[in-house]
């Protein structure tokens, strides 16, 4: 079922976006610093985290690992 597994995965990332605010909010609200880097190059850390996790599946799953 694809739109099941969309479903689901969509409602993971909503979950986590709500998460992340919750927790902004509760930092900026008892005056701590944001537990993340600076905007950009957060998301491009991050993207490159996800990056190299689906390229070393894709090596592995190329070599037979």
């Amino acid at each position: 079922m694809p739109n099941s597994n969309k479903r689901k995965s969509m409602s993971a990332v909503l979950l986590a976006l709500l998460a992340g605010v919750v927790v902004g909010i509760l930092f900026s609200a008892i005056k701590l610093p944001l537990p993340a880097p600076p905007a950009l190059a957060g998301v491009i850390g991050i993207a490159g985290i996800y990056l190299g996790g689906e390229t070393w599946k894709a090596l592995t799953g190329w070599l037979g690992g």
